[in-house]
């Protein structure tokens, strides 16, 4: 017998299961159109990849993971994308995100696909395949599957399966678990030997023995050490955290990742998805979803993903005082903003609702300091100093008191006798704490940017002022390096008596060059010249003769001057 142990606190609503979990799982129909949002996960959109008018077949990659933490998603059918654009989501908000509207042509026709061998395959491509094929957590909080076997230099001892399912109305992986218990025996074994754990833990809560019966079948026939362990029933005994202290004993605080702990965890629906990814290739384009509440037949449906909520719902026969819908659990879950939103992978539960079956909450109360929220609380908090603290906007004092340890389970509320809002006031304080933060950020941004700039309007003046620095001085050396030969030329006639010398025979060889070259010429076209012509020829040449006597005698006579030629 393993040793169990327990965590802080913890509740004990009425579980109000057994109107869903009677009957089998059935297959919803075809609805008649899919609107698939590209943001069903924890991390960055999905990037479109089809347009309006695109024919897509059943299985198809409509959008593309980008960057990081990311994930794709798929067509759930085959049909026709009537548009791409923004509606209305399953989100707490009530806003819009970008959403591909399919109209299905009723021929559910696949697209190709094939599985992987991942005991060869190396580990990156499983991720890969895992990040291609839209897997995320589907025990609520969708995040990336592949992410979670990235454990880094982590030595993982425990691979936790939950089956806990803790929250009232939901039995979707009750179900699950008794109908398809060996498939997911392979993903935990997939799992096992992506994250070469020691030994796979699934804890089932006690109220559930039908499914833990079909898990312990299906893990005897399994190589794996895998050991099915049925934990005491309370809520929320199904938060990864309070499992895995009650399965190992570990204590996970906030800030830490359970893999630094050894120990990871993952939901059984997400473990069946992995082996419906690794072994048929085969992307998450469906999911189990307890439909319950106000309904005539309370039943577990397989939906395929955008499915809307009212034609859904309408299977299970709402009735008539039905005035809005719950998506998850009445603890945690979400009202719905409008019955036209469509089923996502977060959807584990719809709850039809009414003033009957959730009576409007009385008029809160002064806090009475009974300590009841505190002897509650699985993490070991303070929650009506957290109260106060939120309540005068001290968000500092809260966060010095932990407030981001808080799960946001409800089980303080649930036992208020003053009927405060607890949980409302904690994510009122968080989401102030995370707007501020990224305030405080985007304004470090832009002082960096600004201090950036700054610095760069100051390089760049003292580099125009270096280049007119350096422009003047190569000036100065020009102006210096035309100074001297001026100065060379200045210099008295009482140079070296060599190099005159050297001169004047380069002048008596220039005019011997030039006697040659004009005895050798002869003149052309002269044998019929007038006297008169002949003169002027004469009275040239006697001229010419007479500049060469006059260089003749300098050349000799350097020194003396000699009277200047009249014009």
């Amino acid at each position: 017998m393993r040793t169990l142990y327990q965590f802080h606190g913890g509740v004990h609503p009425p579980t109000n299961k057994a109107q869903s979990a009677r009957a089998p799982i059935v297959p919803a129909p075809l609805p008649s159109k899919l609107v698939i949002p590209f943001h069903q996960h924890v991390g960055n959109m999905a990037k479109p990849l089809v347009k309006a008018g695109d024919r897509v077949l059943k299985g198809q990659l409509i959008g593309m993971p980008e960057d990081g933490v990311s994930s794709a998603v798929h067509a759930s059918t085959s049909g026709t994308i009537a548009s791409i654009g923004m509606e209305v989501v399953a989100h707490a908000s009530g806003l819009p995100d970008l959403c591909a509207t399919l109209i299905p042509d009723g021929k559910d026709e696949w697209a190709m696909h094939e599985g992987m061998d991942y005991r060869s395959a190396a580990d990156a491509d499983v991720r890969f395949a895992l990040r291609l094929a839209g897997v995320v957590g589907l025990g609520g909080a969708v995040y990336p599957s592949d992410m979670k076997l990235r454990t880094g230099r982590h030595k993982i001892k425990s691979l936790v399966l939950n089956g806990a399912e803790c929250e009232p109305y939901i039995t979707c992986d009750d179900r699950l678990m008794r109908e398809r218990a060996a498939e997911i025996i392979r993903g935990a074994e997939i799992l096992r030997f992506a994250l070469d754990a020691e030994e796979v833990l699934v804890g089932i809560e006690d109220n559930k023995p039908e499914a833990i019966a079909a898990m312990r079948q299906a893990a005897a026939a399994s190589s794996d050490k895998i050991e099915v362990v049925a934990v005491p029933t309370i809520y929320p005994g199904g938060g990864a955290k309070q499992l895995i202290r009650v399965l190992t004993g570990i204590e996970i605080a906030a800030g830490v990742r359970s893999t630094e702990k050894g120990v990871q965890c993952f939901n059984v629906a997400t473990a069946l998805g992995i082996y419906r990814a690794i072994q048929f290739g085969e992307p998450l384009l469906s999911r189990i979803v307890t439909v319950t509440g106000n309904v005539r037949n309370a039943q577990n449906f397989e939906v395929l993903i955008g499915t809307p909520v009212n034609e859904l719902v309408a299977l299970a026969d709402p009735l008539p005082d039905t005035n809005h819908y719950i998506m998850g659990g009445p603890m945690m879950g979400i009202p719905l903003p409008s019955a036209q939103v469509s089923v996502v992978k977060a959807t584990n539960c719809i709850i039809a609702a009414s003033d009957k079956l959730f009576p409007p909450a009385p008029p809160p109360m002064p806090c009475i300091r009974c300590t009841r929220c505190a002897d509650a609380c699985p993490a070991d908090l303070q929650p009506q100093d957290l109260y106060w603290f939120a309540k005068a906007k001290e968000f500092g004092k809260a966060q010095e008191y932990h407030l981001f340890d808080c799960i946001e389970c409800g089980a303080c509320s649930y036992v208020c006798p003053s009927h405060i809002p607890l949980v409302q006031y904690y994510r009122f304080a968080k989401s102030e704490i995370w707007a501020r933060e990224s305030e405080k950020n985007a304004a470090d941004k832009a002082r960096e940017r600004h201090e950036y700039r700054e610095y760069r309007i100051e390089r760049e003046k003292q580099e125009k002022a270096d280049k007119l620095a350096a422009k003047e001085k190569a000036a100065q050396l020009a102006r210096e390096q035309a100074a001297k030969p001026a100065q060379s030329a200045s210099v008295p006639a009482t140079t070296d008596a060599s190099s005159e010398d050297a001169v004047q025979q380069k002048i008596q060889a220039a005019i011997n060059h030039a006697k040659q070259q004009a005895a050798s010429v002869k003149p052309k076209n002269i044998e019929q010249l007038t006297p008169r012509q002949q003169a002027e020829i004469a009275e040239i040449e006697a001229r010419r003769a007479h500049i060469r006597e006059l260089a003749q005698s300098h050349v000799d006579h350097p020194h003396v001057d000699h009277p200047k030629e009249a014009p």
